[in-house]
């Protein structure tokens, strides 16, 4: 009997103790920064993703910040402790942000330029697609439905597959209004970067950054592994809409050659 009761007090002993360390264990902020207009629909969808990141931090310590500013401020603004920058911006402010931080992820929310991508800026993280992959989304729809004028798109509010649904409807409770390309680019960019801080407790800028180059794999709602290529744009499946409804996802099956995703887009640097 009292080698029960020996036991039963060292286990409510270590209980204590895991409770005790788990407590006051340090707890790790991460802060992004966001360069660009208040209004823009590019920050709700980060302000989504730091909401969604801290639900998850509140399990592994690990709390979120995000800073707001003005392209206007960039001159004089201390870039060195934010984990990364995401950006609403020009493309002459985008490319002058990423020479001014070789060694900090700086995501591209919104410009669709192709240049962007083939020179191959190399801390450029475009999450939303090109004009070319836009491009190539619609002329494979053509081939099937040659009659289409459909539209493509990263991202559309009425997308129910692969959770797509519910990451729609928490953006509409949060915000009051639907998500678009640039609110799920945003999200996306917030969203997988967190991810690879929990999963790697990598806070520093240039290893987040080496991480997210080479080794991430992203299904940001969208049912395919995205990662980036050597131009910095994100591979991903692209929606096509015609009279506001989603008619087809890209690649197109039966179309597009293997490996799919890279049949959308500019896949190398310019030489």
């Amino acid at each position: 009997m009292l080698k029960k009761n020996i036991i039963r007090i060292l286990a409510s002993i270590s209980v204590v103790l895991l409770m005790t360390n788990t407590t006051f264990a340090e707890v790790i902020e991460v802060s992004f920064v966001y360069v660009g207009k208040s209004d823009h629909s590019a920050l709700l969808g980060a302000q989504q993703g730091i909401e969604e990141a801290n639900l998850q931090g509140q399990f592994l310590n690990q709390k979120y910040n995000l800073e707001v500013i003005s392209p206007s401020d960039i001159a004089t603004f201390d870039f060195s402790n934010y984990i990364a920058v995401l950006t609403a911006v020009d493309i002459d402010t985008f490319t002058l942000l990423s020479e001014k931080l070789p060694n900090v992820p700086v995501f591209n929310l919104t410009i669709d330029d192709d240049n962007l991508r083939t020179s191959c800026i190399k801390n450029a993280l475009n999450v939303i697609p090109s004009k070319q992959m836009k491009q190539d989304a619609i002329k494979q729809w053509l081939k099937k439905t040659p009659e289409s004028h459909a539209t493509a798109h990263a991202w559309h509010p009425d997308f129910v597959k692969f959770a797509a649904r519910d990451l729609n409807k928490r953006f509409k409770k949060t915000h009051n209004v639907e998500m678009d390309d640039f609110s799920w680019a945003g999200w996306a960019a917030v969203k997988m970067t967190s991810d690879t801080v929990a999963r790697t407790n990598f806070t520093d800028q240039t290893k987040i950054l080496d991480y997210l180059k080479t080794k991430l794999l992203f299904d940001g709602q969208k049912g395919s592994d995205m990662n980036f290529r050597e131009t910095g744009q994100l591979r991903q499946p692209i929606l096509l809409v015609e009279d506001k409804k989603i008619v087809a996802e890209a690649p197109i099956r039966g179309i597009a050659k293997p490996p799919t995703l890279d049949s959308l887009g500019a896949l190398s640097c310019k030489k």
